[in-house]
């Protein structure tokens, strides 16, 4: 898998180990690059300087291509330690550490405990048979983890909709990929 975009251009994210020593009932479906790259164009010029989430971080791929595309700090939550270790690795190798904040949790966990505003852009793709969507994004807004404007990057399988507004966050716009879509919300200013 290749980075796209920005300063690590074309270098290799390493995903081999990243399939290894899976769990049960865990399951690992890195964003294609088509994907990716998707993500990236919806962003735009957005990303330059964010403070980007990727929640079920599985490779790192997502955060470590917006690290590359100027985000100013990406956190990577997963709750695979060996997933974990290689999201350090890569980030440190593409000279990422120092913005890379890398975090054994499950996403539920986490945003339970996290700071409200801390993030400007936030990525979510949770395996698409567990459910785990309809209990995030709704927690995204309770939580108010999402600063004013802020916008959630939800990656699910195409055969779900997902609700056109969830308390502040508000649906803009979904994009189909065959099998894959990202719906964008924004949050709107209280």
């Amino acid at each position: 898998m290749r980075i796209s975009g920005g300063a690590a251009k074309g270098r290799k994210v390493g995903i081999k180990k990243a399939f290894a020593q899976k769990g049960e009932g865990d399951e690992l479906r890195p964003t294609s690059a088509k994907v990716r790259q998707a993500i990236f164009n919806i962003l735009g010029e957005r990303i330059i300087d964010a403070v980007f989430l990727d929640l079920y971080a599985g490779t790192g791929a997502v955060g470590i291509e917006a690290l590359s595309r100027g985000a100013g700090k990406a956190v990577f939550i997963d709750d695979n330690p060996l997933r974990i270790q290689i999201i350090k690795e890569v980030a440190e190798k593409f000279g990422f550490g120092d913005r890379a904040n890398v975090i054994k949790n499950d996403a539920e966990h986490f945003l339970r405990k996290i700071t409200p505003n801390s993030f400007d852009i936030i990525f979510i793709d949770p395996p698409y048979a567990s459910g785990e969507i309809d209990i995030i994004l709704p927690l995204i807004d309770e939580r108010a983890v999402l600063r004013d404007n802020g916008v959630v990057i939800a990656e699910h399988s195409s055969k779900k909709a997902l609700a056109h507004e969830i308390g502040s966050l508000k649906l803009m716009k979904t994009y189909k990929y065959g099998d894959t879509s990202l719906t964008l919300y924004r949050k709107e200013r209280a």
